[in-house]
């Protein structure tokens, strides 16, 4: 709560400072409103963790939040009658030659009604305020020391998630049991479960076996699909077809577009002939395998279904299927195959004392250590504490993980257990109690952060990026002098995911987080926990019978936007609307126009429909956050002007018109629109009132992903020196001038560099340079990138280099940039061996060469090359005969792939000495290893 009131108070103090001429003598109330909110957040920060022990405070919060809102809304509404009120006077022109008294007696009105508006808000927060003392909240507030963990510095060493997923319940018993259930012989597919209550660890278990060497090499493919209760076939087997098939960018689009039968039917045509794991992960109907089943062959012996579930009757259901569809099978071995089908199934068991005890140390200490600080006191508590949680794995990594935030003192861990206590006599949902008793002690800033993660679906896969971009544009990072707020977003996240809140999914090659999730049962607790804060609702809780005012909305199921949602989207309190599944239909559509004129927030989900956004995207003049996903054209209106405090542009890779306008937001921190064309028309009526229109006025841009224009000419993609992340695909030739390489050498901030020069664009852009007149170069001109590679020896942030495109590497490694990570090249038509060059890069762990990177015969990694190398791709490189890996290099490689290049025909020289390799692509290179391996064996012995 005392986060809302935060996010509204920096709103009020920005529009003071930056747009006070639109309050005129309301300022005052405005003022006083913003002063009186300052005082309310210093009591919420201790009354917020009180709620729950207290109806009174529960009740005096909740009248603090229902007045924010409304202070919110009267400011927001003032705001858009503004906005309207300057577009109507600057297309009437003739009002131009009228005083400018006129324009101010059409204001009188609207600073009328604010006036008397705030003056009732700052009222009705005179009498909640003075209902503190009246009712007796100071001293309860006063007697309280929860309130200690709100006191945590705000800025905090950054650091990464220590904990990997892998480690965080610590089940190691069923592990080579499970595995041997996959490995073992089969006559046919057999199916494979894991059962158990939620949060006792099926899918850490499951993911330890699925990692495991032994069993990644067993089988000649796997695929790990996502099933939760919003079960989607077709989603199922896109998934699988995915994680088992090697599809070029083209192929992806093809079989994304397939419908489910045609699907279902590639991915049983690439099974047939392969040994194959699939891994379906937290089923929760038995209708899952009864509509997959068929397009998962038992052609090969040995494939093997994986399923974890909460259901046993679900596990017993899928293996009874498969024992009924056993009819070549003579009457004893069905008998045999009827008496196996329970080995069949895992059942997970809670953890005993001993095992529950070293998981809450692990959590707790972490790599510490507990000598000198775990006295025989704070064993007997702590032990405790392990039996309060009934051997529930996930209780006990939650309540470790608010263990490892607090002294080491026997006084606090008492408070913890005394109250776990109390949350246990709540009734059945004891977890979910131990589970919000570790909410209920995040500081507050990171309270609304948490609960967020609630909006995503069931089991996905969150992108950090753009969690961070919403966490930006809901208003939930708070500033900490001029460090940046992408920073200090990243230090929540790795806070939550140190607290056990989050779970780490999978990282960058830099070490920092790509994506997380949060288990099912700390989702359901966010999402509670989220209605009663008011803060959004998901439209799977949604009761319909109840109207309420909600401010965000995450909608999961397309069938609900035309049932119970609807209703929703007439909300005009309603900031933010989130779709995760297809996108809205313009009717829809309609009632956004008409209805929701406060949004922040606009996640439009995918659609593979042309869309053409109308012009009163423009009436939408808080919109910070704008999202479009999918296959066909997107067209954006000039009225995107009007957009004046947005913040992230994502039109994903789709071929999209943006108009010339979008300049002109320069609040603009991420513009990921790949395929995105600017238009470079200049209109009349959209010339910037501070001179030349072009990218140089976007100062904030943190991301660039655009396709290649007329933008580019001049220097102003150089005064983007707070970028992060640069993107160029698409016809570069044109641009490839000096002034280019230099814009890019003032961009000393990059993480991510990707130029591709690429061919898809070549004839477009050449039949509007001919058409032009201006162009007169031969239409076969050399697609050159660069002639030599610029020196980005400044560039020390700059980790990941993609570059397609002719090119020649610079022979000095001053040249490069220093921190270099991951080099990716593709179509560089690269004569002499790189190995000679790349090698001596000192931090590199990632190198792929891609089609016609590379165009000689022989590669050959030197004697101490490559020191830190844990992954090369070699890529489509048609002349390469050999690949030489002398002694002493690659020492810590793990991943080798050789694809499609079609002139290797025989095994690199040098594997057998690389001792940390763990998988080599393809697999029939991997069995020719083996084979050697076993030979030198042989022989030695």
């Amino acid at each position: 709560m005392a986060d809302t009131v935060s996010i509204f108070v920096e709103k009020l103090s920005n529009l003071i400072l930056q747009e006070a001429y639109l309050f005129g003598e309301v300022e005052g109330e405005v003022q006083l409103l913003r002063d009186e909110l300052k005082w309310m957040r210093l009591f919420l920060k201790d009354a917020d963790s009180q709620c729950l022990h207290d109806e009174r405070i529960k009740l005096w919060v909740e009248q603090i939040r229902n007045v924010t809102h409304n202070a919110e809304d009267v400011i927001d509404e003032f705001i858009l009658h503004m906005d309207r009120r300057q577009l109507r006077l600057n297309t009437l022109k003739f009002l131009k030659c009228l005083p400018t008294c006129v324009g101010f007696v059409d204001k009188l009105p609207f600073i009328h009604d604010l006036d008397c508006r705030l003056k009732e808000i700052n009222v009705r927060m005179e009498r909640i305020m003075a209902n503190r003392s009246k009712y007796g909240l100071e001293a309860l507030l006063a007697s309280s020391s929860s309130s200690t963990t709100d006191q945590v510095v705000a800025h905090k060493e950054k650091r990464g998630p220590d904990v990997e997923e892998s480690d965080v319940v610590g089940i190691e018993d069923g592990t080579e049991v499970v595995k041997q259930m996959l490995m073992k012989g089969e006559r046919r597919r057999a199916v494979v479960s894991i059962v158990g209550m939620g949060g006792l660890g099926k899918t850490t278990l499951a993911k330890k076996v699925y990692n495991h060497d032994d069993v990644q090499q067993h089988f000649d493919c796997c695929a790990w699909v996502y099933v939760s209760q919003e079960f989607r076939a077709r989603e199922i087997l896109l998934g699988i077809a995915y994680s088992v098939m090697t599809l070029s960018d083209e192929e992806k689009k093809e079989v994304k577009e397939m419908g489910g039968a045609e699907l279902g039917r590639k991915v049983c045509g690439y099974l047939k002939e392969k040994k194959y794991l699939v891994i379906m992960d937290d089923v929760w109907s038995s209708e899952v395998w009864s509509n997959l089943r068929s397009y998962l062959p038992e052609a090969k012996e040995g494939s093997k279904v994986f399923i974890t579930t909460r259901n046993e009757e679900i596990a017993l259901h899928a293996i009874s299927q498969e024992n009924i569809a056993s009819t070549v099978l003579n009457s004893e071995d069905k008998i045999a195959e009827h008496a196996n089908s329970q080995a069949l199934i895992y059942r997970l068991r809670t953890m005993n004392e001993d095992e529950g005890w070293e998981l809450l140390l692990k959590r707790t200490f972490g790599n510490r250590g507990t000598s000198g600080v775990l006295t025989s006191e704070l064993e007997i508590v702590g032990k405790k504490i392990v039996a309060k949680c009934k051997g529930l794995p996930l209780a006990i990594v939650v309540v470790g993980g608010l263990l490892s935030t607090k002294e080491k003192t026997k006084s606090l861990w008492e408070k913890v257990l005394a109250s776990i206590e109390w949350h246990l006599s709540q009734g059945p949902e004891s977890c979910m109690g131990i589970l919000a008793l570790s909410y209920n002690d995040l500081p507050y800033y990171l309270k609304s952060c948490f609960l967020y993660f609630g909006i995503f679906p069931e089991d996905s896969e969150i992108k950090t990026s753009k969690l961070i971009q919403l966490w930006l544009a809901e208003g939930f990072i708070q500033r900490r002098g001029k460090e940046p707020l992408e920073d200090i977003a990243e230090d929540y996240l790795y806070e939550l995911i140190h607290r056990s809140m989050i779970q780490l999914a999978k990282r960058k090659v830099d070490g920092r987080v790509k994506s997380c999730r949060i288990h099912d049962l700390l989702r359901d607790l966010a999402i509670s926990e989220a209605r009663d804060a008011g803060l959004y609702e998901v439209d799977e809780m949604i009761d319909v019978r109840v109207p309420t005012s909600i401010r965000r909305l995450g909608i999961h199921r397309h069938d609900l936007i035309q049932g119970n949602i609807s209703q929703h989207l007439r909300n005009s309190h309603l900031r933010s609307l989130i779709v995760f599944t297809q996108n809205l239909e313009r009717k829809n559509w309609r009632f956004l126009q008409e209805h929701i004129k406060l949004l922040t927030v606009l996640d439009l989900g995918s659609t593979n429909e042309e869309f053409i956004i109308p012009e009163a995207i423009g009436e939408l003049v808080h919109l910070k956050f704008l999202y479009i996903r999918g296959s066909k054209r997107v067209k954006l209106p000039v009225s995107i002007d009007r957009l004046v405090h947005l913040q992230s542009l994502d039109l994903g890779a789709r071929k999209s018109y943006i108009p010339h306008t979008i300049w002109k937001l320069q609040e603009l921190r991420y513009l990921n629109c790949c395929y995105s064309e600017i238009s470079s028309e200049l209109i009349k009526s959209s010339k910037c009132v501070d001179g030349y229109l072009g990218i140089e006025k976007l100062t904030n841009l943190q991301a660039l992903d655009l396709l290649p224009g007329s933008w580019l000419e001049g220097d102003g993609l150089g005064k983007l020196t707070q970028l992060k992340k640069l993107t160029l695909y698409g016809w570069l030739n044109p641009y490839m001038k000096e002034g280019f390489f230099e814009c890019i050498a003032n961009l000393t901030a990059l993480r991510t560099l990707h130029l591709e020069n690429s061919r898809l664009f070549e004839k477009k852009t050449l039949l509007n340079r001919l058409r032009s007149k201006v162009w007169k170069e031969k239409v076969n001109e050399e697609r050159r990138l660069m002639s030599g590679l610029m020196s980005f020896s400044h560039h020390t942030n700059l980790y990941k280099l993609i570059l397609s495109g002719k090119l020649e590497l610079p022979k000095k490694i001053e040249s490069y940039p220093p921190n270099l990570l991951k080099l990716c090249l593709e179509e560089c038509e690269i004569q002499n061996d790189p190995m000679f060059i790349l090698e001596k890069l000192p931090n590199l762990r990632v190198l792929s060469l891609l089609y016609r990177s590379y165009v000689g015969d022989k590669l050959t990694c030197s004697s101490s090359g490559f020191p830190l190398l844990q992954s090369i791709e070699l890529r489509g490189l048609s002349f390469l005969g050999e690949l030489i890996i002398e002694e002493g290099a690659m020492p810590r490689l793990r991943t080798l792939k050789v694809l499609r290049c079609s002139e290797m025909k025989k095994l690199p020289r040098g594997l057998l000495q690389l001792k940390h390799l763990e998988k080599v692509e393809p697999k029939s290179m991997f069995d020719k290893l083996i084979e050697q391996v076993e030979e030198t064996v042989g022989e030695e012995e």
